[in-house]
């Protein structure tokens, strides 16, 4: 079995992957690791243009990182009006938003303290 780093480094690695699969924009990792207080180490941020991408964006996170790393996430919230899905995968949580919904709640901004790192999509 891998260290901590790796099996984290392959879960974000596949959520990126799962991200990009259906086009998801502008991707942040918000690395939470050096805050005090936080319930996990990274956030993983992105946006959808509507409830069917936001939908699409967690399906395949959801297929890419249990077809790699046969992990499921914890749990699941928002799925019922896809404005802002969260998935969460204990020590990585992703946040899936629709654009107007991510540029209202701005959880950037919450987590200013954080290293944020921009993911360049190649599309």
């Amino acid at each position: 079995m891998g260290t901590k780093k790796e099996n984290l480094d392959q879960l974000i690695t596949n959520i990126i992957q799962g991200i990009e699969e259906v086009k998801g924009d502008d991707i942040q990792i918000i690395d939470l690791r050096e805050l005090e207080n936080t319930v996990c180490d990274y956030f993983i941020v992105c946006s959808g243009n509507s409830n069917t991408q936001v939908n699409a964006i967690e399906s395949s996170v959801r297929k890419a990182v249990s077809k790699a790393l046969h992990d499921k996430p914890w749990h699941v919230e928002g799925l019922e009006n896809s404005q802002w899905v969260l998935m969460d995968y204990v020590n990585v949580v992703v946040h899936v938003f629709q654009k107007q919904i991510r540029e209202y709640y701005d959880i950037e901004s919450l987590w200013g303290d954080a290293k944020i790192t921009s993911v360049q999509s190649n599309y």
